[in-house]
């Protein structure tokens, strides 16, 4: 590959290209049983699993989808939590060539409908707590296949459900049940090549007709490899046997895929597993484990972390290696927390489309607090003019992120017509819009659809957030255009205070006013309890902006 302006940032042991081996994602799973078949692959409320016992598992859960008719190319939706069913139905259905449909097990049966419809599912693999959504799903939408487990059936010293005990249908599966039938884990044997399809990755809104990413067995090997050596530095200072990883990003998110799941494979971790979110739940976790290898997370739950009165007692600074956070940007203040604790910690960025990866702060060498770093290896990276789409614009200037390379999606399953839009000659356009500097490190400026254009001005709302963040009563902030008759928008900011303070809307403006142009200064703001959040943690503006848009039409 030709050698780009950035790679003279990469830290000392970060190839600036690298060889992909002729892998399948499933093949991931092999690396580590070869040569830890004992340490544990999973830690799930206590109980482990070896990576050994799970390619088992996962084998004889292969020939069970095999057995009931499940063939290569089959869209097979994985409706789970973090829990050890979700990797053996995961490296099971790509193992038989069938296509992972990731989806969350908090949709409505609204939103697994849309998706259902779109990706053309034939059968689906859920739990206990999500059955009654799926038994109104399956009104409306024929799944010839449903396959349920019990959340707990793989903690030891809890009984395991039965389909009977679960009062399954006539005609569904119980996952431990099928497995059961299958006492010989042989492995598949049918062919899958890297250029496959291994994965649907919805992506975008609740509304209209979702879009989903599909990332091919390259793909996940490439993000897989991609992001196990950016984390070089640190990692590989800790011996194989001791490596673990907090896995709190879900699995059915792209993000938690890749830089949680995947990475363990890659690196020989135990990953501890943690299916749902709370914080006090999380300190008590992490008082268990002496140390923490890897951490990937968000801006969001790293604040609620280390702000947590149990922070200072669990000594977090000695405790955890390497933080990452993605999903949203990490606020100045809250790094310098992080690097006052003297954590390690790297910020990046990637979408679905670019199977989660993509630009990257190095773990050791130059970060720019701001910047969301320099591009992976074998990414290329151009900021084009944001009007015309093609011209690359000066350092320093505003333009459309584009990139290409072995990241980045087929398409858009069954939608050419948005695949068009997004994917130009193999360059992929983001439709975030960042400036880069003379060191070739890129800033986000913002989304370009979450421009707020304001009396003639282009508005970028992270400028304003920023600064909400440095009020010493503001917990979390967001701010938003919303429609205003005489500027067109205008700036209105949501606030979360911080737990026992009392602040008033004049307060913020008056201390926005000390910070910010004019212009930019918020004109009203809006105290609550809390602000939405997907999966991930990321601030999902457009339910805020959906708000908006209803309170204006009930006024009109």
């Amino acid at each position: 590959m030709i050698e780009k302006p950035w790679h003279r940032h990469y830290d000392y042991n970060v190839p600036t290209t690298i060889r992909y081996p002729r892998l399948v994602a499933h093949e991931l799973l092999d690396l580590p049983t070869g040569a830890y078949p004992d340490k544990a692959a999973l830690i799930y409320f206590g109980s482990e699993m070896t990576f050994y016992e799970l390619r088992q598992e996962s084998r004889r859960f292969a020939n069970a989808l095999a057995g009931l008719g499940i063939q290569k190319g089959d869209r097979v939706g994985v409706h789970l939590p973090n829990c050890p069913q979700y990797m053996i139905a995961y490296f099971a259905i790509l193992s038989i060539g069938g296509i992972v449909v990731n989806l969350n097990p908090l949709y409505t049966p609204d939103e697994l409908k849309l998706m259902a419809n779109t990706s053309g599912m034939t059968s689906l693999v859920t739990f206990d707590m999500a059955l009654p959504a799926i038994r109104t799903l399956c009104k409306e939408v024929n799944i010839p296949r449903v396959i349920a487990t019990g959340i707990t059936d793989y903690i030891k010293g809890f009984p395991v459900s039965t389909s009977k005990s679960l009062d399954l249908e006539a005609g569904w599966h119980h996952f431990s049940e099928l497995i059961a039938k299958y006492p010989n884990p042989k492995r598949s044997k049918v062919p899958v090549n890297p250029e496959d399809p291994a994965m649907i990755q919805f992506t975008g809104g609740t509304t209209g007709i979702p879009k989903g990413a599909v990332l091919t067995h390259a793909n996940i090997v490439a993000a897989t490899m991609q992001c196990a050596l950016w984390g070089n530095p640190t990692i590989s200072l800790t011996a194989h046997e001791k490596r673990n990883v907090m896995a709190i990003l879900p699995y059915f998110h792209v993000y938690g895929n890749i830089v949680v799941m995947n990475w363990a494979m890659f690196s020989c971790a135990t990953q501890i597993q943690v299916p749902r979110f709370n914080i006090d739940e999380m300190m008590e976790l992490l008082a268990k484990f002496e140390q923490i290898t890897f951490f990937p997370t968000v801006p969001t739950l790293i604040t609620a972390l280390i702000n947590h009165p149990k922070s200072a007692e669990l000594n977090l600074g000695k405790k955890l290696g390497l933080l990452n956070s993605g999903g949203a940007p990490m606020p100045v203040e809250l790094i310098e927390q992080v690097k006052d604790m003297g954590i390690y910690f790297s910020e990046g960025y990637g979408l679905s489309e670019s199977t989660s990866l993509g630009i990257s702060n190095p773990v050791l060498g130059l970060k720019k607090v701001g910047s969301i770093g320099i591009p992976f290896p074998d990414n290329d990276v151009r900021l084009v003019d944001v009007d015309n789409g093609e011209t690359d614009v000066p350092d320093g200037q505003p333009g459309e992120i584009i990139m290409k390379g072995p990241l980045i999606m087929q398409g858009y399953w069954n939608n050419p017509g948005e695949t068009a839009g997004q994917l130009k000659d193999g360059w992929l356009y983001t439709g975030d819009i960042a400036t880069r500097d003379e060191d070739g490190y890129i800033f986000i400026v913002d989304r370009k659809k979450d421009m707020i254009i304001a009396g003639g001005f282009n508005i970028y709302p992270r400028d304003i957030d920023e600064v909400l963040f440095q009020h010493p009563k503001v917990a979390e902030a967001v701010s938003l255009g919303v429609k205003d008759k005489y500027r067109g928008e205008t700036v209105k900011a949501f606030v979360v205070l911080k737990p026992g303070e009392k602040c008033t809307e004049e307060e913020i403006i008056k201390f926005c006013k000390e910070k910010l142009a004019p212009y930019k200064v918020p004109k009203l703001v809006e105290f609550r309890d809390s602000i939405p959040k997907s999966a991930v943690g990321k601030i999902l503006r457009k339910i805020l902006r959906e708000e908006e848009d209803a309170k204006a039409k009930q006024n009109q």
